[in-house]
């Protein structure tokens, strides 16, 4: 600010002079090839900006869509196609059938547009006919007007209400045409738009078209949608073949099957079922559903797969009540009720000629399945149950006044009668054995079981196996009479659940695994536990229990020998024994009331089966009462079954079965020329100790 003097002719002014401060300098933007690359990047991947090119590309694609549907209708490009894929799947006879309707196709178009030529060149000709004709309709009117009103001037009166009628058409058309011309666009875009968007939705569609965040997280299940779902999978076979054109071969179309959709598929050559059916988790992302949701499975060939994908929150009603909750009984030849598929039908387990592992992790239904089982035997009044849990809980509780045998208990001297239990088990086999044979029959048949001979259904529990299996005194031989009964006692009414939470190698024994026909696996950790349920290899053939989700699918189980297939998943009736909602006491009421009316015991109560004994080694020393050299071990079986044909240990046993036995009381065993062999003076000589 500066202060100037100024001098007029008159006086002296001074005044002040305000200089102009500087103007703010503004931010410079620097635009550089980076920073323009990385706005157009963001403005092109932005929500927005994608939802809007997807839909103007609806635009030319429908226009793609619409001329592809006009010429496969004028064309022969379907019935190639359909011809195409006949041949490729071998059925000949098939692709005959669309040659022929080729050949009337092309025979209808051709009488079709020689028709229509016709056509034109009739109106043609007649035309000046017609418009005399109808000049001198017109014309007739207008004189039987004028005669009727005496007036000449209204014979042209019909001819001047057409001329007015058609000047009225013609200014309506002219005032509508304007808008109409603007219209028609717009109407064709939105057609074109409606036809693209329906297009992109099919498998020949880009994917980045259908997989898009407003798409409907729900699909119809359908053939289009499962040619996706197999498309995506990339199996290169089946790429190819969709690249021909070809589509695929329905065997069974979709339909509704209970709770969800079946269907059945001739895969292309080369690929089979089971390979589809491993990769189940994949093809269930592709039709928007659950592993769980979704079946394959192994039709009739092994290129043929067949499928059911279940409704979205179907499965959602879970099994519902047991069926035998109020009234009842069971046969258990027959099975018992034990859930429901996933299709929604009821499942049964069966019993007779089989044994049950039930596996899972804690809390997951383990227990409360093996209740049902023994909830649906209790109802037949000719079946025995025997339970036996080497813990502390309230799970079986309710079953003890239908049981002929249990324990319930953690500290040694319960699992000292679980073993006592298993003991007489294993006679009980041994004496079905003798009376099979009495019979003449290889296995228990309902007839038997009724008739009171001592061959009446056993269902027995060991809930907690594991616990018992590892138990430091008494395990291992608990172990073992398991396996023999598993191996024996299916034919001979028998039937053994062993529920387990840890079926492992150290805590169940393989071959328990191995020789249980009914595998039930709830939701499991991992691949060992899944195959120890379900059989060796079922996790690699997609079989996978592991895919249960622990706390969500409660009460869901993967369920071998229930049915003709090689695993189904069941959802598990479910029965409380909580004291507020106590449903299996009113059961065993209803259970022993039926058992009463009958006039019989409780099934096992009675007088105890006196059981034939024997002593292995001193059916040896029968049998080589005139021996005096030493006798090949090999021999020894042989002569044991003649000693006793009826004794059901000596019908399977071997040489090294005895040498073991030898080797565990204290008879040596010579080794001549690698071939083991018994000294009948060792054998008296151990008798002997022992009479002493």
């Amino acid at each position: 600010m500066t202060e100037l003097a100024t001098r007029n002719d008159d006086d002296v002014i001074t005044g002040t002079i305000v200089a102009d401060e500087p103007a703010p300098q503004r931010p410079t933007i620097v635009l550089n090839l980076t920073t323009i690359v990385s706005v157009a990047r963001r403005a092109a991947t932005h929500k927005h900006t994608r939802m809007t090119a997807r839909h103007a590309s609806y635009i030319p694609i429908g226009c793609y869509a619409v001329a592809k549907r006009i010429y496969e209708a004028r064309s022969t490009a379907r019935y190639d196609k359909m011809i195409a894929s006949a041949t490729a799947t071998g059925q000949h006879e098939l692709a005959l059938q669309w040659e022929q309707r080729r050949a009337v196709f092309l025979n209808d178009r051709h009488r079709r547009r020689m028709e229509r030529r016709s056509s034109m060149l009739t109106v043609v000709k007649s035309s000046p006919y017609i418009a005399a004709g109808s000049v001198g309709v017109l014309l007739l009117i207008g004189a039987a007007l004028g005669i009727a009103e005496h007036n000449i001037a209204d014979v042209v009166l019909p001819i001047e209400v057409v001329a007015r009628a058609i000047e009225i058409i013609v200014v309506v058309v002219s005032v509508a045409w304007g808008p109409a011309l603007l219209a028609a666009p717009w109407l064709i875009i939105a057609g074109l738009w409606n036809a693209g968007r329906k297009y992109a939705q099919t498998p020949n569609a880009p994917g980045w078209l259908r997989t898009t965040a407003d798409v409907d997280t729900d699909v119809s299940i359908d053939e289009t949608t499962i040619a996706e779902a197999l498309k995506a999978l990339r199996i290169p076979q089946v790429n190819d073949y969709f690249k021909k054109g070809l589509p695929l071969q329905f065997i069974t179309p979709c339909r509704q099957e209970g709770r969800g959709t079946g269907f059945s598929i001739r895969l292309p050559v080369g690929v089979t079922a089971e390979k589809v059916a491993r990769r189940r988790a994949d093809m269930a992302s592709g039709l928007r559903r659950q592993a769980k949701e979704t079946w394959l499975s192994t039709g009739s060939e092994a290129g043929i797969l067949t499928g059911w994908i279940a409704d979205v929150g179907a499965l959602a009603e879970g099994a519902g009540p047991y069926p035998l909750l109020a009234e009842g009984t069971v046969n258990v030849f027959k099975g018992v009720p034990f859930g429901k598929t996933l299709r929604g039908d009821p499942t049964t387990a069966p019993l007779l000629e089989r044994n049950t592992l039930v596996g899972g992790m804690p809390g997951q239904g383990k227990s409360s399945g093996a209740r049902v089982i023994m909830a649906g035997a209790a109802l037949d009044p000719t079946a025995e149950l025997r339970i036996w849990v080497p813990d502390v809980n309230f799970d079986f509780q309710a079953f003890e006044p239908r049981c002929s045998r249990f324990v319930v208990g953690a500290e040694d001297e319960h699992v000292e009668k679980i073993l006592d239990g298993l003991r007489e088990l294993r006679d009980e086999v041994q004496a079905r054995g003798q009376l099979l044979i009495e019979h003449g029959v290889p296995a228990v048949t309902r007839e038997l079981a009724s008739a009171d001979v001592g061959l009446h259904p056993i269902i027995a529990l060991l809930e907690e196996a594991h616990l018992a299996i590892t138990h430091e005194k008494f395990g291992k031989e608990i172990a073992e009479l398991l396996v023999y009964i598993v191996k024996l006692g299916r034919k001979r009414a028998i039937h053994l659940i062993v529920s387990t939470q840890a079926p492992t190698k150290d805590s169940m024994p393989r071959d328990v695994t191995r020789n249980c026909s009914n595998g039930v696996a709830f939701a499991v950790g991992d691949h060992v536990a899944n195959d120890a349920l379900l059989g060796q290899g079922a996790y690699s053939a997609g079989h996978r229990a592991t895919e249960l989700i622990p706390g969500t699918d409660r009460g869901t189980a993967l369920c071998k020998g229930f049915s003709g297939e090689r695993s189904e998943m069941v959802q598990v009736y479910y029965l409380d024994v909580s004291r507020d909602n106590d449903q299996v006491s009113p059961i065993i009421e209803r259970a022993l009331k039926e058992i009463t009316r009958r006039g019989l015991a409780v099934p096992g109560t009675g007088t105890k089966r006196v059981i034939e004994a024997r002593d292995l080694l001193a059916d040896l020393d029968v049998v080589l009462a005139d021996a005096v050299d030493r006798v090949r071990l090999a021999d020894l079986p042989g002569m044991l079954r003649k000693l006793a044909p009826a004794w059901p240990a000596y019908q399977s046993m071997t040489g090294n079965d005895i040498r073991e036995h030898l080797d565990d009381v204290g008879v040596r065993v010579t080794n001549t020329g690698n071939v083991p062999r018994l000294d009948p003076a060792d054998l008296r000589r151990v008798l002997a100790e022992k009479a002493a």
